[in-house]
């Protein structure tokens, strides 16, 4: 009997230590946000780590069925807005031994769903971008437009971070770097409307996320002639401050704290909620960076004239326009500075960056550079073009026999392989008698 009860016991032990692993690693979702973008909705799951999940689509009525594996549900889920034009409800149920998420819609969607590895303050995330599909039908039917001599200055504005990656997060009054240089771009974006010939291009309006790939793309659809991103950052320790300006390197950092600006500015998109499997191809990548080579030096220009502008108004960190490899700076053909308007570290500028009044100040310190900038650049009200060049020829070279790639491009300064993508040449050969176009 007592050696039964031993055998049942060793049993039960047994049983228990290959169960209790297998409740241990059952997924949990914790919460849910949602942000409302001009162009999508984005749903984010806040998880307890690694998943297997399906995502499929249904119809008559529109809706998103997402099925976890082995999963519950601890947290709130965020309610749809009955405004919203693109998801009615959310709801949930069980499936099997996992949980199902609905997504009921008023329209049909194009879904885009990744998962996110920890980053910032984040852990495992679940994100699933909801597309509207008539926006794309939009798309289409508007036709390319014509770069031609513009009559105004066009100024974007990028106001950092939003949505899901607040940026840097003030330690005493708990206030995010997202919500104040939103409030300084729109100030900025009021004196760039009233000046005559000048027209603002905010890259967001409102409390959501755009990729630093993106930011750059807009820029350049919006034929834009500055491109200023705004920032409050934070760096250890709590005396640094005043304002600061950076323009892009193509080599070092300047200075250290510029180095760690970059990287933490870089890192938005993993904290915001963008996929990273979009990758550019390597050639293009070439010609990008050469352009944007020639292109440094009118971006320290305005910079050095916006610092100017923040020295009248207050406290600069900085005397000269640092540089980093800040990647919101790399759109290819325009000048572009990222300005940092005060360090949200500090703690009495963060009660400063709260205020409606300090708001006010920075964007008109950094407005009176861009002026200053574009009247230098000889620019005049309306803001005409009288020197800047709109590309025109396109400048060729005849191959002569005996010439090779390399050769060529040495003459003319260019890359090898920019000259190559230029041509859509892939291998060394080439035909004597044809004619190169020169990438500038």
């Amino acid at each position: 009997m007592i050696r039964y009860l031993k055998i049942l016991l060793l049993t039960l032990v047994f049983l228990l230590a290959n169960t209790l692993p297998v409740s241990a690693a059952r997924v949990s979702v914790d919460n849910m946000r949602m942000w409302q973008e001009p162009e999508k909705r984005q749903i984010v799951f806040d998880i307890s780590g690694p998943l297997e999940y399906r995502l499929f689509t249904l119809q008559n009525p529109n809706r998103i069925v997402i099925d976890i594996d082995d999963a519950r549900l601890r947290g709130k889920l965020a309610l749809a807005n009955k405004n919203d034009e693109i998801l009615a409800a959310i709801r949930t149920g069980k499936q099997d031994k996992g949980l199902r998420i609905v997504l009921d819609l008023r329209t049909k969607v194009h879904p885009r769903t990744y998962l996110l590895k920890p980053a910032g303050q984040y852990g495992h995330r679940l994100v699933i971008d909801l597309y509207d599909e008539r926006l794309k039908e939009k798309k289409r039917s508007i036709k390319p437009a014509v770069r031609t001599k513009q009559t105004e200055a066009v100024i974007v504005i990028d106001a950092g971070h939003g949505g899901e990656d607040p940026g840097a997060i003030g330690r005493r009054y708990r206030t995010r770097e997202k919500t104040v240089v939103l409030a300084i771009a729109r100030e900025l974006a009021k004196l760039v409307r009233k000046e005559p010939g000048m027209r603002p291009v905010m890259i967001r309006n409102g409390d959501y996320y755009v990729g630093l790939k993106a930011r750059r793309k807009k820029a350049r659809r919006s034929n834009a002639t500055i491109f200023v991103s705004i920032h409050a950052d934070a760096v250890p320790g709590r005396r640094a401050r005043g304002s600061s300006v950076y323009a892009l390197t193509e080599r070092g950092a300047t200075s250290r704290v510029a180095r760690f600006l970059a990287d933490s500015e870089n890192s938005s998109d993993q904290i915001g909620g963008v996929s990273l499997e979009d990758k550019d191809p390597l050639l293009r990548k070439v010609l990008v960076d050469l352009s944007q080579t020639a292109n440094i030096p009118l971006s320290m220009e305005l910079g050095q004239e916006v610092l100017k502008g923040l020295k009248r108004i207050g406290h600069v960190h900085l005397n000269r326009v640092a540089q980093a490899g800040f990647a919101v700076l790399k759109a290819p053909d325009i000048p572009s500075i990222l300005v940092e308007t005060a360090f949200i570290s500090n703690p009495t500028e963060e009660r400063k960056l709260r205020t409606k009044a300090f708001q006010k100040k920075i964007a008109k310190g950094i407005f009176r550079g861009i002026k200053r900038y574009l009247q230098k650049k000889k620019y005049s009200a309306p803001y005409r073009v009288t020197q800047a060049k709109l590309p025109g020829s396109v400048l060729r070279h005849k191959v002569r026999r005996g010439e090779t790639l390399s050769g060529i491009a040495r003459k003319y300064g260019v890359n090898v392989d920019a000259l190559k993508f230029a041509n859509n040449i892939s291998g060394q050969n080439i035909i004597i008698g044809s004619k190169l176009v020169i990438p500038k």
